[in-house]
């Protein structure tokens, strides 16, 4: 596969599912947009609406992702890290801010070879407490559509323990992306989640419907997250306690 020209940016729109099993049922999914950028060549996806680095009624921050820095620089060293190498494209889907904030509960790096293979995915997940964490997946059966796994050590939810394992699962087309992300407990499947979108170019007329179309669209999201808490919190479903974060902040 050959890495994809830099006129591939796109923004996606598409919806967030969130499912519970047990002890109680829940569920809701909503609308949502997001961006899927080259982190390859970031300085070159500036546009009337959307801004690098700097405030925009849309901006991507690199300042909200990896060690706050060089958003490349910090993937390659990571990887390089652990032994692998990205010396190709890599592409970041994540929500962009909006008026200057962004809650980014999750983010997925796809991370190439020089000759275009995947060589890992990054799974950057942040929780509302303002720390970050990655799941680095890599090895063997990492490709899309294929299941990968990971075991739970960072606090999400005080819904939620820190137990379990990850399952993810990565599906696109060149116009459509899905990331699911499903935990089991020891009691078996306990959340279901997903993101699911169309993709399209990201042309100024996009963004402006993005912007007019999901009006306080990241206040929204951080919104939605604590009125979903308080309806578990009303069906008695146990409460955890966070804990200290994890030593480190890849896990493998």
């Amino acid at each position: 596969m050959r890495p994809e020209p830099v006129s591939a940016a796109q923004i996606g729109f598409g919806r967030v599912m969130h499912a519970r099993l047990h002890p109680a049922r829940h569920r809701f999914d909503y609308p949502v947009y997001f961006l899927r950028l080259p982190v390859h060549a970031l300085p070159r996806i500036g546009s009337r609406w959307l801004s690098l680095n700097r405030f925009n009624l849309l901006s991507f921050h690199e300042a909200d992702h990896g060690d706050g820095t060089d958003c490349l620089a910090w993937a390659r060293g990571l990887l390089n890290r652990h032994g692998l190498v990205a010396d190709g494209d890599i592409w970041l889907t994540t929500f962009p801010r909006v008026l200057g904030y962004a809650f980014k509960p999750v983010s997925f790096w796809h991370c190439h070879a020089a000759d275009g293979s995947l060589v890992a995915i990054l799974a950057e997940v942040n929780n509302t407490f303002g720390e970050r964490h990655c799941y680095l997946l890599r090895g063997a059966g990492l490709a899309f559509g294929n299941e990968l796994r990971a075991t739970k050590v960072f606090h999400v939810s005080p819904f939620c323990a820190i137990e379990g394992d990850y399952r993810f699962r990565f599906m696109r087309t060149a116009d459509r992306t899905v990331a699911r992300i499903d935990h089991d407990d020891a009691d078996g499947p306990l959340l279901q989640t997903s993101l699911s979108g169309a993709l399209e170019p990201l042309t100024d007329r996009a963004l402006l419907r993005a912007l007019f179309g999901y009006p306080a669209f990241t206040l929204g999201v951080i919104a939605r997250i604590h009125w979903q808490a308080l309806k578990l919190f009303a069906k008695r479903v146990p409460f955890f306690s966070k804990p200290a974060p994890p030593a480190h902040p890849v896990t493998r």
